[in-house]
């Protein structure tokens, strides 16, 4: 949600990309092709079509699935690299949340089109028309998750723009998804904390990002509105929300800071999903590479609650006591 890897604020639509042909690399490399032609068998070569590749990497065995889901702009690497001390370039590390996650369950992670990996190189799926909305970020995830013949149920991981994509995805696909959590995720309730000043300007700031050449652009406005009208999540669906406790800010020039904003529409979400609230991080945004064993501890925490009960059960506590809200995310 704030700056990106590229510099550019973040933030979540033309409709596009039909269904997902797929092939499989090296038996835990996918790569999902999201194009008008025929599908191709797992295991086969990598198929050609009309519309793009995405690419999808999963490792691991056990269930439920964990779905890694990057903030606006990121590619798979933010589940796969450190940054050791933080605020240094990430690097590769086998002590990442994706290697790290993969030695207790199945794990997958993806590059959403128009991503940037750390060292600047585009992200492996092809460019699409961008502005992008959380709803088409759920399409995209669904098909190649189908198409690469990876099975539910999941457990959806979202960070930043990602945790407003893991939501969406949680409340249209209840029956395939069996937890949730949130890495300093994108809330729906921000509008409301922020000043309406503060909220134009943000959404002045991401528009002016759109340069025309693919990369990703969110639209926050059209996802709100998907969120607020979409399903509720199903009740007792274990949660965890993670939040930064080393201040950074949106930057925007007007009204003085937003990091209490962001503060309390992280409490808030986290009421919302009845979730257990890790607020002590000692991170700034970036949880997944500055704390990673946090990410990790949430996602078994949510993989154990699954395994133990076959079924959603409620939220196990809290550095917050966080009860439902009950009400529609983004409504006001």
């Amino acid at each position: 949600m704030p700056s990106d890897r590229r510099g550019r604020a973040s933030g979540a639509a033309a409709s596009r990309r039909p269904p997902v042909v797929v092939s499989t690399l090296l038996g835990l490399t996918v790569s999902a092709l999201v194009a008008a032609g025929p599908a191709v068998s797992p295991g086969g070569g990598l198929a050609a079509g009309a519309g793009g590749d995405v690419r999808l990497e999963c490792r691991g065995a056990g269930s439920p699935t964990v779905v890694l889901v990057s903030g606006a702009g990121g590619a798979s690497d933010e589940w796969t690299h450190l940054s050791r001390p933080a605020g240094t370039t990430p690097e590769p590390s086998p002590s990442a949340v994706l290697p790290t996650v993969a030695s207790f369950t199945r794990v997958c992670a993806y590059d959403r089109p128009g991503t940037t990996r750390f060292d600047g190189s585009p992200g492996r799926s092809t460019t699409v028309p961008q502005p992008t909305t959380a709803a088409e970020g759920v399409a995209d995830l669904r098909t190649a998750l189908s198409a690469a013949g990876e099975r539910p149920p999941y457990v959806l991981v979202g960070a930043s723009w990602g945790g407003m994509i893991a939501a969406l995805f949680a409340r249209t696909e209840p029956s395939r998804t069996v937890g949730l959590v949130t890495v300093d995720g994108a809330s729906p309730f921000l509008r409301a904390a922020l000043t309406p000043a503060q909220w134009s300007a943000w959404m002045d700031k991401i528009r002016a990002t759109d340069t025309g050449k693919g990369l990703e652009v969110p639209d926050y406005p059209a996802s709100l509105r998907e969120l607020a009208d979409a399903p509720a999540l199903p009740r007792g669906l274990p949660a965890v929300v993670l939040t930064s406790d080393h201040p950074w800010d949106l930057r925007l020039g007007v009204g003085g800071s937003t990091w209490p904003a962001w503060l309390a529409a992280q409490d808030r979400l986290a009421r919302d999903l009845h979730a257990r609230h890790v607020t002590h991080t000692d991170s700034g945004h970036g949880i997944a590479v500055e704390q990673p064993g946090l990410v990790t501890d949430a996602v078994r925490e949510v993989v154990d609650q699954v395994r133990h009960t076959g079924t959603p059960a409620p939220g196990r506590g809290s550095d917050r006591p966080s009860p439902r809200t009950g009400r529609a995310p983004g409504a006001d």
